[in-house]
């Protein structure tokens, strides 16, 4: 199979993409196994190797190895995420746990560790900045995985690893089951009472993608969902999909509270074997809080203003609901309809106003126009280049002088085949290890489809989630650094979302919605009364917002805080702690534990979902060096951007990255004036 196998082959499509339409499912398991005994083969060698440790001989040794194994998984994983189906799930359940394996073996290696740890305690003045950055990396690596305990422990903790990694796939196959399976179907009339125009013609597109011609149809994909429930004039209808949005991960076959148990409980365990008091104390280690004490405090603090304001939000909403004569009190699937109502009545602004000036096309081409004026790339719309999907667009990227940057995928519609949220991922990193590699970045999004010969139009949240995910795309396209471990994203995880929320500021200016802002119908800029008016409320509804996630990462933090999960009932203890924290009523977390695919498909954010408000807090600070230079593309602000935080993976502790870029530690201050919860907002 590996003479014929295109995974195991060189590429020869444009810029050394994936040939996606050679490959076949028939072709990833074999494709795995070569390259796992490949890269089995390269660290055996470095054992082996006679001579004292080096540098190069260890370190640059580990970051050439695995590359055959690096790219099967990339491109694996990436349609797992973005176009799966039942073949792809069926392998993803089964190499994950061999994949676990395989990764224990190297980490838990203690002749290799020998190595590492006989380098890193070493005469490092021989090496430069990077290479000492590297090489502490990887210590914290292997010590953070177990390297250097006793041989009972190292087993038992990749027996943990293992059981982790397979776990963490069925809690998100099991969510994308529940999105794929559910839908609600409307017809002409009563069902369609209040829907603006947009949304009917998204769910008249949904509905024609699933054979369903001259009828409606609502999904559980965000894009789907959430503008139904903030225009649906049908309270019953709200009910009814809101009911099974929160409901994802909780019955049936598909239920995942038994997962969560036992990851939580594996988690803890984990942790007490590396020596830690909690897997929260463990996770937040190796990151910019240092420990969950410190993440506490910040969630905390904000919190309390939060909830302030969230309970004098629904006060206010309960009044609109008295006004109109209704009997009823509050619920959440009531909160986003009549805070629409409220907005058009406080500040004559409403999302069915917005959404004609927010074509897919032109935020698009905002982002791109923004990055040009920051970072002098451009970006050109490729034809010949092979993705996934039809869907999938290709750009080519370059720098001002014309070198090139690398390649960028935008990935923006809902489908069945796509998990939902939106992510930023890469088919290739940067390095210069091996030669010039230049990144190939996928951003993936869930925007609802327009009808054929139709722009598609984005709500102003969709809008800024584009610029956010392209925040994490240039992060990992301006990557400039020797490494591969190093390059792009890899950085700790309350600092990942800075580049990205900081980009966000640049789209809700008005030099930039003054521009690309324009009708779909008329090619006319928004008025600028309208655009006065969106300003003006930029913090309207921010309670809610903010009680919606801090709500979540509470309570991500306190499971991860439990010493034991012996019979957790997720379920009872997310009550539990929503009651403890004094949760408003008729609001619901973000992300409910059954479904909450940041913290239980995969470890990326567990005990870490506070990371956004962490690096919120730098980038409300960090956007205040162009607002005090009076240019939003002040020229030397943007260069130290660049040079300490876009380009520079992570060849600095984040501390120190922000303080190189800024000049200063962040002020705390700015987090609550940026949501509007400062005293006196």
């Amino acid at each position: 199979m590996t003479s014929d196998n295109p995974l195991l082959q060189p590429w020869t499509t444009p810029f050394g993409i994936a040939p996606f339409a050679e490959i076949e499912t028939k072709h990833y398991k074999p494709a795995f196994e070569a390259g796992i005994a490949e890269h089995e083969r390269e660290i055996a060698t470095i054992i082996g190797n006679p001579e004292a440790p080096t540098f190069a001989n260890t370190i640059e040794a580990m970051e050439r190895a695995g590359r055959t194994l690096d790219r099967v998984g990339s491109v694996f994983f990436n349609l797992t995420g973005a176009n799966t189906n039942d073949e792809l799930e069926a392998i993803a359940l089964e190499i994950a746990p061999i994949l676990s394996r395989h990764r224990s073996a190297i980490y838990l290696n203690d002749a290799l560790f020998a190595r590492v740890d006989a380098l890193f305690k070493g005469d490092q003045s021989g090496l430069d900045a990077e290479q000492q950055r590297v090489l502490e990396r990887y210590h914290i690596g292997f010590v953070r995985s177990g390297a250097g305990l006793p041989a009972a422990s190292k087993e038992r903790l990749a027996a943990i690893s293992e059981r982790l990694a397979t776990l963490g796939t069925n809690f998100g196959q099991n969510v994308l089951a529940d999105e794929k399976s559910w839908s609600l179907v409307l017809e002409e009339g009563d069902d369609l009472a209040g829907l603006p125009d947009f949304l009917k013609d998204a769910a008249s597109e949904a509905a024609r993608a699933r054979g369903l011609d001259g009828q409606y149809v609502i999904t559980l994909s965000r894009s789907s969902i959430e503008p139904f429930l903030q225009f649906s004039a049908r309270r019953d209808l709200r009910e009814k999909a809101f009911a099974a949005w929160i409901a994802r991960g909780e019955a049936g076959k598909t239920d995942n509270r038994g997962i969560i148990a036992e990851t939580v409980a594996l988690r803890a365990e984990e942790a007490k074997l590396l020596g830690f008091k909690s897997f929260a104390h463990f996770r937040l280690d190796d990151s910019m809080a240092r420990t969950p004490e410190a993440a506490m405090g910040l969630l905390r603090s904000v919190w309390t203003p939060a909830r302030e304001r969230a309970i004098e939000e629904r006060e206010a909403l309960q009044a609109l609901v008295r006004a109109e004569g209704g009997n009823f009190e509050i619920a959440a699937w009531d909160w986003r309809f009549y805070s629409e109502k409220r907005r058009k009545a406080e500040f004559d602004l409403d999302e069915s106003q917005l959404k004609p000036y927010l074509q897919l096309d032109k935020v698009i081409e905002a982002a791109f126009d923004t990055a040009s004026k920051l970072f002098g790339v451009t970006f050109t719309e490729r034809f010949d280049v092979p993705a996934y999907h039809p869907d999938v667009r290709v750009f080519e990227v370059k720098n001002a002088a014309g070198a090139p940057v690398g390649l960028f995928l935008g990935d923006y519609f809902a489908r069945p085949s796509k998990r939902s949220g939106a992510w930023m991922s890469d088919y290739r990193g940067q390095e210069r290890l091996i030669g010039d590699i230049r990144p190939i970045i996928v951003n993936v999004m869930n925007f609802a489809k327009a009808a054929d010969g139709q722009p598609t139009l984005l709500s102003y949240d969709d809008a800024r989630t584009l610029f956010h995910e392209f925040g994490h795309g240039l992060h990992g396209l301006l990557s400039d650094v020797t490494y591969p471990s190093l390059a792009g994203t890899s950085v700790a995880r309350d600092f990942v979302e800075f580049p990205s929320q900081l980009y966000e500021h640049w789209f809700e200016r008005p030099e930039i919605l003054e521009r690309f802002a324009v009708h779909y119908q008329t090619g006319e800029p928004m008025p600028a009364a309208l655009l006065e008016r969106l300003q003006a409320s930029r913090t309207f509804n921010q309670g809610f917002a903010t009680v919606e996630y801090v709500s979540s990462a509470l309570v991500d933090l306190e499971l991860h805080l439990l010493d034991k999960a012996d019979g957790l009932d997720s379920t009872a203890f997310e009550k539990k702690v929503l009651e403890e924290i004094g949760m408003p009523e008729a609001m619901v977390m973000r992300h409910r534990t059954p479904h909450f695919q940041h913290v239980f498909a995969g470890d990326g954010y567990s005990s870490a979902y506070y990371s956004y408000l962490w690096s919120e807090t730098l980038d409300a600070d960090g956007f205040g060096a162009f607002e005090e230079a009076g240019d939003i593309f002040a020229p030397d602000v943007a260069a130290k951007l660049y040079t300490f935080v876009y380009s520079a993976g992570n060849r600095r502790k984040p501390d120190e990255a922000y303080r190189a870029f800024r000049g200063r530690d962040p002020d705390p201050s700015a987090l609550l004036r940026k949501r509007g919860l400062a005293e006196g907002d």
